[in-house]
C-alpha cells in the first residue's frame, strides 16, 4: 500500500526575521523565537520524506489579511520596513488610546497597538509574517479542496496572539485565523489550541462566531503569559455564546493529566459542535525541557495528543505555534503530526 504524503507549507524567508532580545519583565534578554526553531522542524520534516512533503506558498497580498487584521496594523508593519536592516524597535510606550486611534506611520506610536514589550519590529517582520500567513491559507486550502485530508503550516514567527489591531507574544499575523477563515468557507470549523499560552488573539477574532468554535488547554493566566485573557469565565458572546472554551491545566500538568483533559472536555465539545474541519494551533512548548512553558509532555505525549485529535476524523489544518527548547522541537512536531496521521488513517 502506498502511504499518504502530508504536505508542509514553509518558505525559506521566513528566516530572514532574527529578533535579537525581548525585555521580559524589566530584562533584556536574548529573543527565543530564533530561526533554529523553524531549522529544526524543517530538518526534521526532510528526514520523513516518505511522510511530509515541504513546499514552498504562494505569496499572501496584505489585501487578503484585511478581513482579520486592521488597516492600521497592517501600515506599522509597512512602516518598520523602513528601519535600517541591523535595528530592532521594541514598542516602549503603551498609551491607553481608543483602538485604531494612534499614527501608525510613527513607530513611537507601536504601542498603542502592541501589548507587551517581547515582540519587535524591524526590517523582515512583514516579510516573514506574511510568508507564515501563506503557509497557513495554502495548508488550508489544500484541506478544503481535498487534496489531503492532513496538511502542516509551518508558520514562523508564530501568531495565536495576535488579534485584529493588535500585536503580541512573539505574534503579529493570526495564522490559525487564517487558515479557519479559509475552511470557513465550506462549512464549520473547530481550532484546538495546544501551545502552553493561551491564544488569546484566535479567541477574540472568533469570540462573537458560531462557526468557529475555540478550544485552547493552557497554563493558568493568573501566572502566565498573556496574563489578561484565557480565564474560564471567557465563553464566547453574542451569537457566538457557548462556543468558545478555556481550559487551564496547573503548572507541571503531564501527559496523563493531558490526555484526561482531551477525553473527558476537548473531544465531546467538538463531537457536539460536529464541524467540517478541524485546525489543530500546534504550541510545542508544553514539552517537559521547554523554556517557556510549565508542563511536562514529552515526545510520546504530543504523538498521543495528535492521535485523539486525529481520531475525529476530520480534516485537518496544523499550524505552528510556540515550542523554544529547539534541540527537540523537530521530534516534538513530527510526533504531532505523525499521531494526527494515525489517527486519521494515513499511517501504514
Amino acid at each position: 500500500m502506498t502511504r499518504s504524503v502530508t504536505p508542509a507549507f514553509f518558505h525559506e524567508e521566513q528566516l530572514e526575521f532574527k529578533p535579537r532580545y525581548e525585555w521580559a519583565f524589566g530584562e533584556k534578554i536574548t529573543h527565543p523565537e530564533t530561526t533554529a526553531r523553524a531549522e529544526s522542524i524543517l530538518a526534521a520534516l526532510q528526514r520523513e520524506a516518505d511522510r511530509f512533503d515541504v513546499r514552498a506558498p504562494s505569496s499572501l497580498p496584505l489585501s487578503a489579511l484585511r478581513s482579520l487584521h486592521s488597516i492600521q496594523l497592517l501600515t506599522l508593519y509597512s512602516t518598520a520596513e523602513e528601519l535600517p536592516e541591523d535595528r530592532d524597535f521594541h514598542p516602549t510606550v503603551f498609551p491607553k488610546l481608543k483602538r485604531g486611534k494612534g499614527d501608525p506611520t510613527n513607530l513611537h506610536h507601536a504601542g498603542a497597538y502592541c501589548f507587551d514589550s517581547g515582540t519587535p519590529l524591524n526590517h523582515y517582520t512583514l516579510r516573514a509574517a506574511c510568508w507564515s500567513a501563506a503557509c497557513a491559507r495554502d495548508a488550508a486550502r489544500h484541506v478544503r479542496g481535498g487534496q489531503s485530508r492532513l496538511a502542516y503550516a509551518l508558520s514562523r514567527p508564530p501568531g495565536h496572539h495576535a488579534e485584529k489591531d493588535m500585536f503580541g507574544g512573539y505574534c503579529y499575523f493570526n495564522n490559525a485565523a487564517v487558515a479557519a477563515r479559509e475552511l470557513k468557507r465550506a462549512g464549520r470549523v473547530a481550532i484546538v489550541d495546544v501551545d502552553f499560552h493561551h491564544g488569546n488573539g484566535t479567541q477574540a477574532i472568533f469570540y462573537r462566531d458560531p462557526k468557529v468554535l475555540t478550544v485552547s488547554i493552557h497554563g493558568d493566566p493568573r501566572d502566565y503569559f498573556p496574563f489578561y485573557a484565557g480565564y474560564n469565565t471567557e465563553t464566547g458572546s453574542a451569537d457566538g455564546e457557548g462556543y468558545n472554551f478555556n481550559l487551564i491545566l496547573g503548572t507541571g500538568a503531564d501527559g496523563q493529566a493531558y490526555d484526561q483533559t482531551l477525553e473527558t472536555h476537548v473531544l465531546p465539545a467538538l463531537r457536539v459542535f460536529d464541524p467540517e474541519y478541524l485546525v489543530v494551533a500546534a504550541g510545542l512548548d508544553a514539552y517537559e525541557r521547554d523554556p517557556i512553558g510549565h508542563f511536562a509532555l514529552t515526545t510520546e505525549d504530543f504523538f498521543r495528543v495528535g492521535e485523539r485529535l486525529g481520531s475525529l476524523k476530520l480534516p485537518t489544518v496544523a499550524v505552528q505555534e510556540g515550542g523554544y527548547y529547539t534541540p527537540h522541537l523537530g521530534r516534538n512536531a513530527v510526533a504531532l503530526l505523525r499521531g494526527l496521521r494515525a489517527g486519521l488513517g494515513l499511517e501504514s
